[in-house]
């Protein structure tokens, strides 16, 4: 039975067997690595994925797409009917740190997460992961091509923001290769590309308050024409900007990753 896309969920099915071949290739799955696919849809990746991995977790929303799923994936070979474990579950719902726990490993292992996420929930489920950052071993997502310039933005550049600060202060960045809306079925409005993302604990270490790191990221890019002087007046005063080494005239996007966690150990 053909399964419509659906438009609250924001689903666009990849259907090009060579940048389906090309992720893979990317993600490069060993037979033990513990992979969770995020939306796993129809299958498109699920299936390629499974002929090289001994399990697979995937979390997926729509329960009238999972018998779908697990019949496109099964059906071609019946060995992935032990392999594939499905959770009906609501991604930003679920605890990564609790899944890791109740994996029977040895605890050395860490996640290895892929997914071609809707863009209409792509930054809250980034966000999201970002506080399992210590379970990961590596991402890789399909995201709106604009979303993954902003991650891996540099300072200066007019798509640096918060978003670019807060996934740099964790990961490592990297854009792999861009994705067209005719590898799609129904074909989105937008260009995609595949994002890789590996844990970089150079400043995450001296981040002890997510939240207080993430309420001054988003005070200071909250007005990005103003100075930090004037968007940071609720958060730390001119003293503490200059402690930092940085200047009260200068505004959030000439500041570099590390000037925000200078910043941050100054006021912590």
């Amino acid at each position: 039975m053909q399964h419509f896309a659906k438009k609250r969920f924001g689903q666009n099915f990849l259907v090009d067997n060579s940048i389906i071949n090309m992720i893979v290739d990317s993600i490069n799955p060993l037979p033990e690595d513990l992979m969770i696919e995020i939306g796993p849809g129809l299958g498109a990746i699920t299936k390629p994925l499974l002929s090289r991995l001994n399990r697979l977790n995937v979390i997926e929303l729509d329960r009238d797409i999972i018998p779908k799923l697990t019949r496109n994936c099964i059906v071609s070979d019946a060995q992935n009917k032990d392999k594939l474990i499905v959770n009906e579950n609501d991604v930003l719902k679920f605890d990564f740190f609790e899944f890791h726990k109740s994996l029977k490993n040895d605890k050395k292992n860490k996640l290895r997460i892929v997914g071609n996420l809707p863009y209409n929930i792509s930054t809250p489920v980034l966000f999201h992961l970002l506080k399992s950052c210590h379970l990961i071993q590596d991402l890789h997502f399909m995201l709106q091509k604009e979303v993954v310039d902003r991650i891996v933005s540099a300072p200066g550049n007019k798509t640096y923001g918060r978003l670019s600060v807060m996934i740099q202060t964790y990961f490592t960045t990297q854009s792999l290769f861009d994705v067209p809306p005719y590898a799609f079925d129904p074909a989105p409005k937008v260009n995609s590309a595949i994002l890789r993302l590996q844990p970089n604990n150079q400043f995450a270490s001296h981040i002890d308050d997510f939240s207080q790191y993430e309420n001054l990221i988003r005070q200071a890019f909250s007005q990005r024409r103003k100075t930090l002087k004037n968007t940071l007046k609720n958060t730390c005063d001119v003293a503490d900007i200059e402690k930092a080494g940085l200047s009260p005239s200068q505004r959030a996007e000439e500041l570099s990753v590390n000037d925000f966690v200078n910043l941050y150990k100054t006021i912590r």
